[in-house]
């Protein structure tokens, strides 16, 4: 596995294959995710970074090789771990305020009783006011904007005050500000110490990261942003929906038609304007 000198590892796999029965979503790559750091996991639609995602988190044991989390099985770990999913794969008409679904993310810590203690309210508040959900706690769910939605999700996440923050897209489609608020949590969480793992089809985003992970099926490369986000890297992974126009790559993926931030990199400097 890639692991330059002095470098921590907050999550590794060696020869790790995941798969959903006959079905390989990634064949057997080794990848580093470094401690305190941002990560991205980016590739095409199908690539598997959602898998991999899942597999850091504990929730899919990999079928040849192994991965490594916090040094130890991802399983065993799990309490260590915050898992936030896109807005998408929850139904918005769940009878649940926002309050109500930050407060979730501290179930698992609230002991034999369940009782809320002043330090289980501090997270849930704390976090409602980081994603500047005050004016909202009341409302439910199926009355917010997808925006507003991924704040909730991402409040959550932070009300379980864990060492590992991974997120499922959790910029995609949004508004302005709601991206803004976001991406300062990133910041924050990572100027904290904590290690961010963000899946993502946005390479501006990635190119805003410590750490790039290229996927393909597989791992395709891994390493710094400029070091990975450079034409000849991204053709191995996108092949086709990778195009040049007027000497720029242009990154074409249908799934993300019409949305700026998913455009333009420069095959010479291997810049990436962030728009």
């Amino acid at each position: 596995m890639l692991l330059v000198p002095g470098l921590i590892a907050a999550a590794c796999g060696h020869l790790a294959e995941l798969a959903y029965g006959q079905i390989v979503a990634v064949r057997a790559s080794d990848f580093t995710v470094p401690a305190a750091s941002f990560t991205t996991l980016i590739g095409p639609n199908g690539s598997g970074k959602t898998t991999l995602l899942a597999a850091i988190a504990g929730l899919h044991a990999p079928v040849a090789g192994r991965v490594e989390v916090l040094g130890n099985d991802p399983a065993k770990v799990r309490a260590r771990l915050a898992l936030v999913p896109q807005s998408t794969q929850v139904s918005p008409g769940l009878p649940v305020t926002v309050r109500e679904v930050v407060s979730m993310g501290r179930y698992a810590s609230l002991g034999l009783l369940g009782r809320f203690r002043p330090p289980d309210r501090a997270a849930v508040d704390g976090a409602i006011e980081r994603l500047g959900l005050t004016d909202l706690v009341d409302r439910h769910l199926e009355e917010l904007s997808g925006g507003q939605r991924q704040r909730v999700f991402v409040a959550q996440g932070l009300a379980q005050d864990r060492d590992m923050l991974l997120m499922d897209e959790p910029l995609t489609a949004l508004d302005g500000p709601s991206t803004a608020v976001i991406e300062q949590v990133i910041a924050d969480e990572r100027a904290g110490g904590r290690t961010v793992v963000v899946t993502t089809h946005d390479l501006a985003e990635a190119a805003r990261s410590d750490h790039v992970i290229l996927l393909a099926g597989r791992v395709v490369a891994e390493g710094p942003p400029d070091a990975v986000l450079r034409g000849p890297v991204l053709s191995d992974a996108y092949q086709s929906q990778i195009v040049e126009v007027d000497g720029r790559l242009v990154f074409d993926d249908p799934a993300h038609a019409g949305s700026i931030r998913h455009v333009h990199v420069d095959r010479a400097a291997g810049t990436h304007p962030h728009s």
